[in-house]
């Protein structure tokens, strides 16, 4: 881990409903700068959700987020704090990377002309300095040859890939990832954390949610266990897979791991 002491992002006391159905329940976080954060848990316990609300992609009920020292969702106005609206967070979203699930390309561009878009038409970088960018990056990962290419002509692999160097040429301060290799064929997963493990060697800020426990072990400096919508247990690697505090993260663990090791002999076999 790298960094000063001094958050670059903060989470206090986020809360957030869909109807009547709570999904965020009073989550705290802080993130330091160069800091890798793996953040597992059952399906539907608000992880994606806490990702989309840091990223400014949802409104929520309650609570404050603040990146790099500045409060970015909402106004201070005396003793209250007034949330911003989606147009007004602009400026703080352009300093944040969030690649999806699914890989969000647009169909009828070309794969530069999908990473330039958002650099040239949000952040006002000169079209031949953008290009030049771009082509550099896909050649760090081997695909420059596929810049011309629609992303109908790519593998899955690929196209989150380009998703990611598409997040990345905006030079964003911290980096969202949401189950990002979910929707991949297995054989095709290794090549996308094998991008997200060289960010994080890098220096790179990162938010992970993932269900990939190996990576996970490998790519973070802290794990958290969220569990119908709060942070359960927060703490190094080491410590949340050899001893953790809480027993529904032990039985999650415990649960993750043998149907790992179930779905390997059976591959095996």
């Amino acid at each position: 881990m790298s960094g000063s002491s001094a958050p670059i992002l903060q989470v206090k006391d986020l809360c957030k409903k869909y109807n009547a159905v709570t999904i965020l329940d009073h989550v705290n976080l802080d993130v330091k700068r160069g800091e890798k954060i793996a953040m597992i848990g059952p399906s539907g316990t608000g992880k994606s959700t806490l990702l989309r609300c840091i990223d400014l992609l949802e409104p929520v009920d309650h609570g404050l987020i603040y990146l790099e020292g500045e409060l970015v969702n909402a106004y201070q106005r005396g003793d209250q704090f007034v949330h911003k609206t989606l147009r007004h967070t602009t400026q703080a979203r352009k300093r944040m990377g969030m690649v999806f699930q699914s890989f969000n390309l647009f169909p009828h561009m070309t794969v530069i002309q999908n990473i330039i878009e958002a650099p040239v038409n949000v952040a006002g970088v000169p079209k031949k300095e953008a290009r030049e960018e771009a082509t550099k990056l896909l050649r760090e990962i081997g695909l420059e040859e596929k810049k011309d290419a629609y992303p109908s002509e790519l593998s899955g692999g690929q196209q989150q890939r380009v998703a990611i160097i598409r997040a990345l040429a905006m030079k964003p301060a911290v980096m969202f990832f949401d189950e990002v290799t979910s929707a991949l064929d297995p054989q095709l997963v290794q090549g996308v954390l094998d991008l997200v493990m060289e960010l994080a060697h890098k220096g790179m800020t990162m938010l992970i949610v993932t269900h990939e426990l190996a990576f996970a072990r490998e790519v973070a400096d802290r794990i958290l266990f969220m569990d119908q919508g709060t942070i359960i247990e927060d703490g190094p690697v080491a410590k949340m897979f050899s001893d953790p505090s809480h027993e529904r993260t032990r039985e999650f663990l415990k649960g993750m791991l043998e149907r790992s090791g179930a779905m390997h002999s059976t591959t095996k076999s």
